[in-house]
C-alpha cells in the first residue's frame, strides 16, 4: 500500500476535507481522543529508529547465516503459488547475497519498503491498541515481548511492500531482484517474533497470512483478466487487506476476547476503508485505473461512467467505516483507548476524502475511460 506523501495531513490539506476540518477543530479544543492519538504519534515517531535498526540486524543475520538462500528463495516462491516472487534464471543469488550482506546496501533496502504512511501510521496504532489490551486484561508489563509482537506484526505488513512492488513494477524496479531475495527472510522474522506472543497468537497470524495470500492470489489473476472481475471476487481480494490489518488487531489482544474480536473488526474494516481511498491515490499517481479495483468493478457495470465509478467507490468506503465503528460500540466501558480509535477513524475518512476530492479537481476521466477500454480489449 502506498502513502508516502506527508502533506495529506498539512494545515492546507485538512481544511480542504470535511473530516480534516474535524480533526483540526479536535486539536484546537485538545480533546481526548486528539490528545491519546497525538501522544502515541509522537511517541512511535521517536521509536520508528528503532524498530528499524532491529529490523536490519535480525534481517542482516538471517541472510547471511543461510547457506542455501537459493532453496529458501524457491521453497517461499512454491508457498505463495507466484513464479514472480522467485529469482529469475538471469540472477545470481550469491549476487545478491553478497550485495545484502553489505549492512548499509541492506539498511536502503529497508528504508525504501517502510518509507511508507501506511507502516508508520499502523506503528502508533499497534502501540496503542496493545497497550490498552495489556492494561484491560492486567497484564504485567513486558517490554520485550510487547516490541517482539508489535514489530513482528509491522514487519508483515511491509512484507506487502516489496511483494506489491514486484507483482506491480511500478516502483524501485531496479532493486526487484534484492526484494525477491529479502521476503522469506522478513516473513520469517516477522513469525519469529511474533510466536513470543504465544502459540494462539502465531496460529492467528498463519491463518490471516493464508487469508491474505489468497487475496494477493486473485488480485494477480484479476490483473491477468480485467473484465472478469465482479462483487464476489474484489470481496475475496480485499482480504490482502482485512487479513492483514485484522490480524493484527487481534492479535494486539494476544487473541483474547473479547477485545481480539473487537480488534479485529475495527482493523480490518478499516483496512479496507483505507484500501479504496489507496485505489484512489494510486489512480492519481498512474493517470489510470488500478487493476483490479472497486473503481474499475463500477465503470465496467455503469456503462463506462468512471466519475459515477469513483463516487459509488467512496459509498463502499463509507460501509467499510460504519462496519469499522461497530467496533467501537462494543468496547468494554472501561477501556480507556476508545477516543483514541475515534480519531483514528476520523484520520482514515480524511485520507479518502482528501484524494477524492484530488481526482475530482483533476478530472482525468475521458482519459481513465480509454485506458480502462484499451486494457480490457488488451485481456481478451
Amino acid at each position: 500500500m502506498s502513502g508516502k506523501d506527508e502533506s495529506i495531513f498539512s494545515m492546507e490539506a485538512l481544511r480542504s476535507t470535511q473530516a480534516g476540518k474535524d480533526i483540526m477543530k479536535q486539536g484546537l479544543l485538545r480533546s481526548k481522543g486528539y490528545r491519546q492519538f497525538n501522544q502515541y504519534k509522537e511517541k512511535t515517531e521517536q521509536e520508528f529508529s528503532g524498530f528499524a535498526q532491529r529490523f536490519i540486524m535480525s534481517l542482516h543475520k538471517a541472510i547471511t547465516a543461510d547457506p542455501n538462500p537459493a532453496g529458501t528463495i524457491r521453497k517461499f516462491a512454491d508457498d505463495m503459488g507466484s513464479e514472480e516472487l522467485a529469482l529469475s534464471d538471469g540472477s545470481s543469488v550469491a549476487d545478491v547475497k553478497a550485495r545484502l550482506s553489505n549492512p548499509d546496501v541492506l539498511g536502503d533496502r529497508i528504508k525504501r519498503i517502510l518509507n511508507s504512511n501506511f507502516v508508520k501510521m499502523t506503528f502508533p496504532v499497534f502501540n496503542a491498541l496493545y497497550d490498552g489490551a495489556s492494561e484491560y486484561f492486567g497484564d504485567s508489563a513486558s517490554e520485550e515481548n510487547r516490541n517482539a509482537v508489535i514489530d513482528g506484526h509491522i514487519i508483515a505488513i511491509d512484507l506487502s511492500e516489496p511483494m506489491d512492488r514486484i507483482v506491480d513494477r511500478d516502483e524501485d524496479l531496479e532493486y526487484l531482484d534484492d526484494y525477491k531475495f529479502m521476503n522469506p527472510y522478513i516473513l520469517g522474522i516477522a513469525c519469529s517474533k511474533i510466536a513470543q506472543g504465544g502459540d494462539s497468537v502465531l496460529k492467528a497470524f498463519e491463518e490471516g497470512f493464508k487469508d491474505a495470500r489468497i487475496g494477493q492470489y486473485i488480485d494477480v489473476k484479476l490483473k491477468i483478466k480485467p473484465a472478469s472481475i465482479n462483487d464476489e471476487n474484489m470481496t475475496e481480494c480485499y482480504k490482502k487487506y482485512r487479513a492483514v490489518m485484522g490480524t493484527a488487531g487481534r492479535n494486539m489482544a494476544l487473541n483474547r476476547r473479547p477485545l481480539s474480536d473487537i480488534f479485529h473488526l475495527g482493523m480490518a474494516k478499516a483496512g479496507e476503508c483505507v484500501g479504496c481511498g489507496n485505489e484512489i491515490e494510486d489512480a492519481i499517481k498512474n493517470n489510470a485505473v488500478k487493476v483490479p479495483s472497486w473503481p474499475l468493478y463500477y465503470a465496467l457495470n455503469t456503462g463506462g461512467d468512471v466519475r459515477r465509478a469513483f463516487e459509488l467507490t467512496m459509498a463502499k468506503s463509507e460501509l467499510y467505516l460504519d462496519e469499522a465503528k461497530i467496533a467501537l460500540d462494543m468496547l468494554p466501558e472501561n477501556f480507556k483507548l476508545k477516543p483514541f480509535l475515534e480519531f483514528l477513524f476520523l484520520t482514515v475518512r480524511h485520507y479518502n476524502q482528501y484524494w477524492y476530492n484530488e481526482l475530482i479537481r483533476r478530472a482525468p476521466f475521458a482519459e481513465f475511460q480509454k485506458k480502462i477500454e484499451e486494457s480490457v480489449a488488451a485481456a481478451k
